[in-house]
This record gives structure tokens, sequence and C-alpha cells, in this order.
């Protein structure tokens, strides 16, 4: 049966679920807060609206009348989920998992108080004043980010007292919607970081992928990999933790799950209730389906019985260097196009600013997942944004 999906957000990772969501025939509206974005140029309808703006929310659902709405980025309104459920509309994962996730404090008080599961000493402030006091609390060096933000946006690192009122600054400069608030976590001296992207079904039956390795760069990721090779206790201890948090969250879908991995153990970072932007690694086929197609399968209730690695993968970001251009040039792909076993996503952003993720360059094969990062970030140097 064909449903109307309300896509709220629509960046390159929306782009690929409005993708995956009609090559099973449905009717996608894409949503964001400005004209042309990715996932609008391949939906069959968009608006542009503020997201955070609740009244103009409840305008687009009762326009359109969605069967599910679908939320991709952190600025919504997330409030009025609950009401939409109320309302009948069905909501993905849930309201409850949308409104927990994507404020960083609701999804770790249930991670560290609710469910016990490990995280690193952590602690909030709304001022510069309870900064500083958290700071303290958790030590130097430690890590300061926004309440609400994405892609390392706001993210930073305290190493000294100087840097205290510039990460305020910046939190605040990189904080989405009207939440002024940072979350300050010790520093965790880890080993490696892994996505786990896990699903969860309608039939109960919960799917974990192989484990993904990435690097990050100002809190953003630049390049992953599939999969990361790691102790299987470790492994396991990962599933267990992403298992109890997707499950007293609620709801079908992927979610993407961040543990760091140190000396200690597995300590639980983040979670995402949709796409991780370090699973792109999955659009080199690594998978028998993509992230964005588990998804939507989730979404649709079409049973996964089983997610199977069919070949080692790497993914690289492209990155824009000029601020606040707009139509920009993208050369290079001819050259790009070159490298054998390799391929790259352009993700057809109308503008850029300087770190905007333009595209991804994609690597696969049967060797070390090492030198499939060398050979993604060879794609990925080849395209150039100008």
């Amino acid at each position: 049966m064909r449903k109307r999906i309300l896509l709220l957000g629509s960046g390159e990772l929306g782009k690929e679920v409005v993708i995956a969501f009609q090559r099973l025939g449905q009717y996608v509206i894409a949503v964001d807060s400005y004209e042309n974005a990715p996932a609008m140029q391949v939906a069959n309808d968009y608006e542009v609206i503020n997201m955070l703006d609740g009244d103009s929310l409840d305008d687009i659902v009762a326009k359109h009348e969605p069967d599910i709405i679908v939320p991709e980025v952190e600025s919504i309104r997330t409030e009025n989920f609950f009401k939409y459920e109320k309302q009948g509309y069905k909501v993905v994962p849930s309201a409850k998992a949308a409104n927990f996730t994507m404020n960083r404090k609701a999804i770790r008080d249930l991670a560290f108080e609710d469910l016990n599961i490990k995280t690193a000493k952590y602690q909030y402030a709304t001022s510069y004043e309870e900064l500083e006091a958290s700071v303290s609390f958790c030590g130097m060096p430690c890590v300061v980010k926004p309440l609400m933000s994405s892609s390392g946006k706001g993210q930073s690192v305290i190493k000294n007292r100087d840097d205290i009122k510039k990460s305020w600054d910046y939190a605040m400069e990189g904080s989405r919607g009207d939440l002024m608030e940072v979350i300050v976590e010790e520093f965790i001296s880890f080993k490696y970081e892994i996505t786990l992207l896990t699903l969860t079904q309608d039939n109960g039956n919960t799917l974990f992928c192989p484990p993904i390795g990435h690097r990050q760069e100002r809190g953003d990721y630049q390049e992953s990999w599939q999969p990361m090779l790691m102790n299987d206790d470790l492994l396991k201890e990962a599933e267990t933790m992403a298992r109890k948090v997707t499950s007293a969250l609620g709801g079908s879908g992927i979610w993407g799950v961040e543990f760091f991995i140190a000396k200690e153990g597995v300590y639980f970072s983040e979670l995402s209730p949709r796409p991780h932007d370090t699973g792109m690694v999955t659009l080199a086929n690594t998978q028998n389906y993509n992230e964005f197609e588990l998804h939507v399968r989730a979404i649709l209730g079409i049973p996964v019985p089983e997610i199977n690695l069919l070949k080692n993968g790497a993914s690289a970001v492209v990155l824009a260097h000029n601020e606040n251009s707009n139509s920009p040039l993208i050369s290079g792909i001819n050259e790009a196009a070159l490298i054998e076993s390799s391929d790259f996503k352009i993700f057809g952003k109308p503008s850029t600013r300087k770190y905007r993720r333009m595209a991804v360059g994609l690597a696969y094969g049967d060797e070390p997942t090492d030198t499939l990062v060398k050979r993604a970030k060879s794609v990925a140097s080849m395209i150039k944004v100008d």
C-alpha cells in the first residue's frame, strides 16, 4: 500500500531515505528550512518551514495528512510529536524516541540513570558560570557539546581554563534551536570509537550491522570504515547496551548508536533514531541492504530476516572550504571515476559554508579497511568544490 511520508529534514541522509522510499513505491513530502535541499530534489513534494515553529509544523501535518512522520534532523519542535501520535499519525521510531534523542540531556539521563549503562562522567550547564563548575566536576580535559546540535557543531575540548569561555561561545553558536544548554563530559581516553547501526522491527527481531569505525575532526566524522575489527566480547557488550536503550525508547527503524571502546571497556556515547552519517559507508554496498534501505523497510513493516556483510568498505567526506558560496561548482569527477573499486555521491547542496559536507568518496573490496580508507580519501581528494 502506498503511504504518504512526511520527511522532516532534507539533507544528504534524507535524500537517500527518499530514494529508498520511492524504490518501494511510496509518496514523500520533504521538509526543511531552505529551498532546494538535497531530499527535495528527489521527493514528490516539498515544504519550506521553520520546524522549530510548532504552529508551522502543525499546519504542514494538517495540510498533508501523512501516514508516517519521519524526523531526520534535531531542530524540530519534537514535543508536538506526542500530539500527532494521539491524532493517529505514526511517528518514527516513536514520539518518545524522537523527543528523547533530539536532546542529549534526555538520552544521557535515560542511559545512565534509568538503564544503568556505562557512560562518561557528565554534568549540564546553562551559563558560563555553570560551565566553570561542570569543568571542575569532570576535570580537564573535558568535552563540551550543545544539548541540541548535529555533525559536531558547537563541540570542543577544554584543555585549560583559557578554553572555557571560548568553548561556551562556540557551543552557543553551534546550538540548534532555542535550547541554550550544554553537556560537559569527562574525556574518555578511548582506543577507538564505533557506530553500531541497530535495526528494530515491528516483529521484535532486533538486528545489528557489522560495527563501523570512524575518525572525527571538529566533532564531525571524516572517514568511516566497515567492519571495525574488535573483540567479540566487547561487541556483545555494545549490542546489549544498544538493545537495552532502543527497547526503552520503542518503535521501529535504524538507530545510530555510538560507543567509545576504552581499556576499561565499552562506554555509551550518543544515539540517533535515524540513519547515521558514518553509515554512509554502507552506500558502498558493504551489506545486503544499506542503512537507508533498512530504515525504510523497518518503517513500512517489511521484515528484514538478516543483515549480511558482503564486502569491506570505507567512506571519506568532501568538504567545502569557502564561506557562504551559492551555486557551488563540483569538479574532478572524471578523475575520481578512474580509481578502481570506488564510487562517490554528490549531495547537491545549493550553497556552501566552511567545512560543510558536500559529497562522499567510497571504496570497497576484500582489502583491509585501512587500505580502503586511503582509497576513499583519494577519491574524495579528487573532487573539488569551487
